[in-house]
């Protein structure tokens, strides 16, 4: 059977390259045989030993029947977008690493592909080489899923890592992640929050039914954190990670990005450098922890072609995967009615009878600054009590119970 890669960048040619050293075990796990690459679509030039292979022209791809399914590692959402639905409109399945295409046309994409009889699948779009998608939206089908909570930027954990293990500040810590490769000449994206937030729309809406939009998320990255919030974190039991969560309340769900104070003893405290994990918490199988590298060519080449696999097994045979709806406009909850605890700095010359006096005796790290979690309560008013504090407040980050 024959496919397309559009995108030869470090995913696009990783897909190529699995294809092609595990072309003989690919073939015994198809139902159609030998998988092959007819097509790279790529505008630069490629002068490895797939250059035959290279068009610059989509509607060679496009127009081609004998090519089934098509792979976009393109990135971006166009012409991203564009060039994937027409493949659906034609009839071809397409498998995607794009998170930014499945966040913010997921549900446009997935009802063209049903339209059209064919499959929108997309497991390397979030948390690279770990098995997340699947699993949600298939193997935790007979739950009832509570929270999906995950590290899910290796950038950022990284980063992090470097400040907690070896009490690196954060610029110092980025540089060296730019040097690694982890990190992007501009990594805003990574973190500022961006790139998480675009995967936690896509696990809310496979976990929770409903298409979720980046623009829906309150999300905040770690370039604000200072080594003395490390410090105190750790101090209290906890380290900091950036976490991307979602969790149902009623008929709402609250969804959001942002440095989180982790219990040291939790599961996602020990995921480390670059590496992601995904805890998920549901009905009848409790909490389990999806974990693995997140990033890189190999292990997201990895998961795109476990998902042309399936396609080329589903040739003909489309199969129900994905969401239905959209989200409403209040599906998503403000993110301040919800509980929480926060931990707090504040200038070691705040009022601790005033801190007091407005959240109970609460147990105060004392150093340069001070330092307090504040007890659960819905976070607006915490976040009001804090106002009266004024400029005294130096830091204010969320407390999971994980």
């Amino acid at each position: 059977m024959y496919i397309a890669v559009m995108g030869y960048g470090v995913v696009g040619s990783g897909v190529v390259k699995v294809l092609q050293m595990n072309r003989d075990h690919i073939s015994r796990k198809s139902r159609h045989g030998t998988i092959d690459v007819k097509y790279i679509l790529d505008i630069k030039e490629i002068n490895d030993e797939n250059a035959h292979l290279v068009t610059k022209d989509f509607n060679d791809i496009l127009n081609d029947s004998e090519v089934h399914v098509v792979v976009e590692t393109m990135g971006g959402l166009h012409p991203a977008f564009e060039f994937v639905s027409a493949c659906l409109k034609a009839g071809k399945s397409v498998v995607t690493s794009n998170k930014e295409l499945v966040a913010e046309k997921g549900l446009e994409l997935l009802t063209l592909a049903r339209a059209n009889q064919v499959n929108f699948v997309f497991e390397a779009s979030v948390a690279g080489g770990i098995p997340v998608i699947r699993p949600i939206s298939g193997s935790l089908n007979g739950n009832e899923i509570q929270e999906v909570a995950g590290i899910i930027n290796g950038t950022t954990n990284f980063i992090l890592t470097k400040m907690i293990d070896e009490n690196m500040d954060y610029n110092t810590a980025l540089k060296l992640a730019q040097e690694n490769g982890y990190a992007e000449k501009d990594p805003t994206a990574d973190v500022e929050g961006i790139d998480a937030c675009r995967k936690i729309c896509i696990l809310s809406a496979l976990a929770f039914g409903k298409h979720v939009y980046p623009g829906q998320v309150y999300t905040q990255g770690i370039s604000k954190l200072e080594l003395k919030d490390v410090e105190y974190a750790g101090d209290l039991g906890y380290v900091i990670k950036l976490l991307a969560r979602s969790k149902k309340i009623g008929d709402q769900i609250s969804v959001v990005v942002t440095p989180a104070l982790v219990k040291k003893s939790s599961m996602l405290a020990c995921v480390n450098g670059v590496n992601n994990a995904v805890l998920v918490r549901a009905n009848a199988v409790g909490e389990i922890l999806m974990y693995g590298p997140g990033a890189g060519m190999l292990p997201t080449a990895s998961a795109v072609v476990g998902d042309v696999i399936d396609c080329c097994n589903h040739y003909m045979r489309p199969k129900f995967f994905g969401w239905l709806e959209d989200a409403s406009e209040d599906f998503v909850r403000d993110y301040t009615e919800s509980e929480t605890s926060l931990f707090v700095r504040l200038s070691a010359d705040s009022d601790k009878a005033k801190i007091n006096e407005l959240f109970g005796n609460v147990q105060f790290i004392e150093k340069e600054d001070i330092a307090f979690l504040t007890p659960v309560a819905v976070e607006k008013e915490l976040r009001e009590k804090l106002a009266v504090l004024g400029d005294k407040v130096k830091s204010v980050i969320h407390v999971t119970d994980f």
